[in-house]
């Protein structure tokens, strides 16, 4: 089949009662081109991901074999598919709700969350994860963009959604095992094996939201076969994954990334995932070396803090290191190199396309290069006239493969897809032996005085500074020069934040990039604003807020 037959046919019948997704995708003519190249990716045109994911384990026979790792339990294959069951004959049968109804979800990374977002997805409803930081009023958007049909909650986060605008909206509560109205009390009434009901490959069952690095999120859909897709593109083939992998990470999983790295691919191949909230770098890497974890997915600021304390820890058991969320500089790299002897295995990804679709493990990694397009995915760069570009040109990020852009309701769908390319608003550039590296987010190139300024590269320069912590550089409005260089700086411990320490600053810069570059303001602050996913919000450093 081939990528543009994919587009020309029309989707299958849908297995949903509720049709309200389907109403909600954009027209087909404003989907990308879909790519299902290799044999791995042809899928049946009748699908439910988390059906299939478990039959799978059954006949490996992987049903006693650790699923999930808690703070407070483990759960084997079986066991997690026995409770996924009995949350869908809650979701089916105590609440009445109907295939294609939509079911947010709140809680932070433990098994019950992970069993919760694959019985949705079981039982023929929509999964619409949150990040657990988010207040009523982000609930109430969500809830409202996506119409959710009833909330599945952590009890410790419930004070949020009590507190939204949509009284009357069923909502049941998890890890919270005394109360009677409780989820664990209504799934003690059901143990008998759950049916799924019969969904097509391309009936939605995922809506994710993007994390908010514009501040304004929005709503991309995702169907039963991209969340096979995610698992038979990048861990197969660039990570490599395997039956006795143990994964680990703080990636939520209501972000993509998270979902993908801590759930579907361990799931996939029989693998282990270790789940525990609120991690930090010291209590991730003492995680590592209890659960003797063999993959580790997190955000390059995690990699940058572990480094220094990397050395207090047994880190023999890992084997790939996973950094994804934002742009890797050299520096850390090299520093996680060095604590752990590993090599960092960099990727890009998106909410809109689900994972990771560029990157490089082991002997292809090319320190300063993202990687190149996973196999699965092309990729290229288009230039200002829209056209692809040569090696050494700087433009736009464009990418295809089995999944793709459609986001619920939005005008933005025609900016994010063009010409059949998902655009993902990356400045890159390409090497003569085709390895992709990271400039800059489009709207965040610096021109000042007729000079394009690519803050990420001002902001590796800066974190090569035995001073410097972490930091994030902007285009501040200038009167003579249009924009000039400002950083963002939090200085390590025993640095003073003052005129002498950004004089030194900018005079090391100017030492070691091209001295038009520097940043001409510096301004020195405790933290950077983050997503709760850990992606920088320089929409905020260019309002000073944060």
């Amino acid at each position: 089949m081939t990528d543009a037959a994919v587009n020309d046919l029309p989707l299958a019948p849908s297995g949903y009662a509720d049709g309200f997704a389907r109403a909600m995708l954009p027209p087909v003519e404003e989907w990308p081109e879909l790519r299902f190249d290799s044999p791995e990716l042809q899928y049946p045109q009748r699908l439910n991901a988390v059906a299939e994911l478990f039959q799978v384990a059954l006949v490996r026979g992987w049903n006693g074999r650790t699923a999930l790792i808690g703070a407070r339990e483990r759960l084997s294959y079986a066991e997690l598919s026995a409770r996924v069951d009995r949350i869908a004959h809650v979701l089916r049968h105590d609440l009445r709700l109907a295939t294609g109804n939509r079911v947010l979800l709140r809680g932070a990374n433990c098994p019950m969350m992970a069993a919760c977002i694959l019985a949705v997805i079981k039982a023929g409803c929509i999964a619409v994860p949150t990040m657990p930081l988010l207040r009523a009023r982000e609930l109430d958007t969500i809830a409202e963009r996506a119409r959710v049909d009833a909330v599945l909650s952590a009890a410790s986060l419930r004070a949020e959604v009590d507190a939204m605008a949509r009284p009357g909206l069923p909502l049941l509560l998890f890890d919270d095992p005394d109360s009677p109205a409780g989820l664990e009390a209504r799934m003690a009434a059901h143990d008998a094996p759950f049916a799924a009901p019969d969904t097509a490959a391309d009936d939605v069952c995922l809506i994710s939201f993007t994390s908010g690095t514009t501040g304004v999120p929005k709503g991309t859909m995702h169907f039963h076969r991209d969340l096979l897709a995610i698992c038979d593109c990048f861990p197969r083939h660039t990570l490599r994954s395997r039956i006795d992998d143990v994964f680990i990470g703080t990636p939520p999983l209501a972000f993509t990334f998270g979902l993908g790295g801590l759930l579907l691919f361990p799931l996939r191949v029989g693998a282990s995932a270790v789940l525990i909230e609120k991690l930090t770098p010291e209590t991730l890497l003492k995680a590592i070396e209890e659960q003797r974890a063999t993959v580790c997915f997190t955000a390059p600021t995690f990699y940058r803090q572990m480094a220094q304390l990397a050395d207090r820890f047994d880190l023999s058991s890992l084997t790939r290191s996973v950094s994804a969320g934002e742009a890797l500089p050299v520096a850390t790299r090299a520093a996680w190199k060095e604590a752990s002897g590993l090599e960092m295995i960099d990727g890009i990804g998106a909410t809109e396309m689900l994972h990771i679709f560029i990157s490089a493990a082991g002997a292809d990694v090319r320190p300063g290069a993202t990687g190149k397009p996973v196999p699965g995915y092309v990729a290229c760069i288009l230039d200002a006239h829209g056209l692809p570009a040569g090696p050494g040109v700087i433009g736009r990020l464009a990418v295809k493969g089995p999944t793709g852009c459609r986001y619920l309701d939005d005008p933005r769908q025609r900016d994010y897809v063009v010409n059949g390319w998902n655009i993902t608003g990356d400045a890159y550039e390409m090497d003569e032996d085709g390895y992709f590296h990271y400039r800059s987010r489009l709207d965040d190139m610096i021109i000042s005085a007729g000079y394009n300024i690519a803050g990420a590269e001002v902001e590796e320069a800066l974190l090569h500074h035995p001073a410097v912590a972490e930091c994030g550089v902007v285009g501040r409005a200038d009167p003579e020069r249009g924009q000039v260089v400002e950083a963002h700086v939090v200085l390590k411990p025993g640095h003073a934040a003052s005129s002498d320490t950004a004089l030194a600053l900018q005079e090391f810069v100017k030492a070691r990039i091209a001295p038009y570059k520097y940043p001409r303001v510096v301004r020195f602050r405790e933290q950077l604003p983050r997503t709760e996913t850990g992606k920088l919000q320089r929409f905020k450093l260019r309002m000073n807020e944060g």
